[in-house]
């Protein structure tokens, strides 16, 4: 189950990340794929993600895994790395939702603000997961509305996944891409054992047409050690393991648009 759990972590990173990255650095690693020698240079993650207008809506998701690497192996290889091949070129499908978060009013600020396109994460977060891991798996998916770079995944046998978003960028060359890249701290808490590891998802998306709207994109997930691990010192900042997808989002149908999963009111 702890492969599972690992492998769970690292898609559920997908389109849940605002800042801003320098022009070009985010499309030149996407090109430098696989030679990663570092984590992206990007900036302390303030807020949430601000999606292109787009995005907005229920989409059905294909992803499919097309490459995944172990630059240490055989010396340094993570917890489920090899059972995540059963993954490649097996598309997998799910359900995101982006929405429309209304502005706050400041008194100094009459002109009325356009609404932001942010990931509904407890949507996303339980779907996700779902696909991943079976409907009975996780109990509820939790996201502080008042910070919503932390996100909690409450899970059955006793078990906790804490993810927090601590760094973050992003670009858009073109008014149809936009791209971002997202470093979260992920802690797996399993009775009285604590798993820690650091991931990055950097994410190419493209739109493809417009009536009705289709995106692709190009994503690589990247796995860091923490330094919590005992082979922390033997990598440094280097990835033990990196994932390459392609996604394609087409709109779900009405009916789906009116689907929501059960969200659950966050508590400390």
């Amino acid at each position: 189950m702890l492969r599972a759990i690992w492998s769970f972590c690292l898609i559920l990173m997908l389109l849940l990340w605002g800042g801003t990255a320098q022009a070009g650095v985010l499309a030149n690693r996407i090109a430098l794929f696989p030679r990663w020698e570092g984590k992206p240079p990007v900036s302390v993650a303030q807020g949430d993600l601000i999606y292109p207008t787009w995005m907005e809506g229920t989409w059905n998701v294909t992803s499919t895994l097309i490459d995944l690497i172990a630059p240490l192996a055989p010396e340094v290889v993570t917890p489920g790395f090899e059972s995540n091949r059963r993954y490649l070129n097996q598309p997998i499908q799910f359900q995101v939702r982006f929405i429309a978060r209304s502005p706050t009013r400041r008194a100094l600020l009459p002109i009325a603000m356009q609404p932001s396109i942010v990931a509904d994460r407890v949507f996303n977060g339980l779907n996700i997961g779902k696909t991943y891991l079976g409907d009975r798996a996780i109990l509820a998916v939790k996201v502080d509305p008042n910070a919503p770079n932390r996100q909690v995944t409450l899970l059955t046998g006793d078990r906790l996944l804490v993810s927090v978003v601590t760094r973050r960028g992003t670009e858009m060359p073109t008014a149809e891409q936009f791209m971002a890249t997202e470093v979260s701290q992920q802690i797996f808490r399993q009775k009285t054992q604590l798993y820690f590891n650091e991931v990055e998802t950097t994410t190419a998306y493209s739109k493809l047409s417009s009536s009705p709207t289709r995106i692709q994109a190009d994503q690589i997930t990247a796995v860091y050690l923490s330094p919590q691990d005992a082979n922390y010192f033997k990598t440094g900042d280097r990835p033990v393991a990196l994932y390459r997808y392609q996604l394609e989002l087409v709109p779900a149908s009405s009916t789906a648009n009116r689907t929501n999963p059960e969200s659950v009111a966050w508590s400390q």
